[in-house]
């Protein structure tokens, strides 16, 4: 089923009532939560004023209560978990982009700032939905782009320039728009400071892997 890495990646399905296991061979910090495997505690709808649980039962529904990763931590703040909800649900699944490459900017965004929750999550998305092995190899490993198909390619060279040299050259933003459009450009773009943003907030609580995730993105 092609929505089992986003509901992976946004709630966990055992109880929260019991602790949560960190990765295999890992041990917590001192400072992380043994139920959310962060540096807060858990949250619930209780916890949360009126506005707050209306914005809790608009994302989280009839689905098992937020676990590791952003839903969690977002809610904390209801408005921003709001608007994250709405940016997020769009980019993923109606950006003018397509599924596959919002994956690999998501992927281009996590390597860049070390997000290993991030990345680990959406590796087998962007292999689900149709980018290549050796595009994903690319960005894990940090290989050289040449001889990848455009499109893969130009993401990766976007992702590289905007977060390593804070500038995109006129020559590849131009062959971006030729592949994508000026609304697809803008839209991945967003995809990756998205992820960026959501990234930072993940490595502030020091979020963990839980036992069922290896770690996909190799330590630096």
């Amino acid at each position: 089923m092609k929505t089992q890495w986003i509901n992976a990646l946004m709630f966990c399905a055992a109880s929260l009532a019991l602790p949560l296991v960190p990765a295999q061979g890992q041990e917590l910090p001192a400072d992380v939560n043994a139920t959310t495997l962060t540096r807060l505690p858990q949250l619930t709808r209780d916890d949360l004023d009126a506005e707050g649980q209306a914005v809790y039962d608009s994302i989280v529904g009839t689905r098992p209560a937020p676990g590791p990763g952003p839903v969690g931590v977002s809610l904390y703040s209801p408005k921003i978990a709001d608007v994250w909800n709405e940016l997020n649900n769009y980019l993923r699944n109606d950006s003018v982009i397509g599924r596959g490459f919002f994956e690999l900017a998501v992927l281009v965004a996590a390597y860049e700032i070390e997000q290993q929750f991030e990345y680990t999550g959406h590796e087998p998305a962007a292999l689900e939905f149709g980018i290549s092995r050796a595009a994903v190899d690319a960005v894990k490993d940090n290989r050289p782009i040449t001889g990848l198909p455009a499109k893969e390619s130009i993401v990766i060279d976007v992702g590289r320039q905007l977060l390593r040299d804070h500038a995109l050259d006129a020559a590849t933003f131009d062959q971006a728009v030729e592949l994508f459009g000026r609304q697809g450009v803008v839209e991945l773009i967003t995809t990756m400071g998205d992820y960026v943003m959501v990234g930072m907030v993940l490595t502030a609580i020091n979020q963990q892997l839980p036992a069922d995730r290896e770690k996909l993105l190799p330590e630096r």
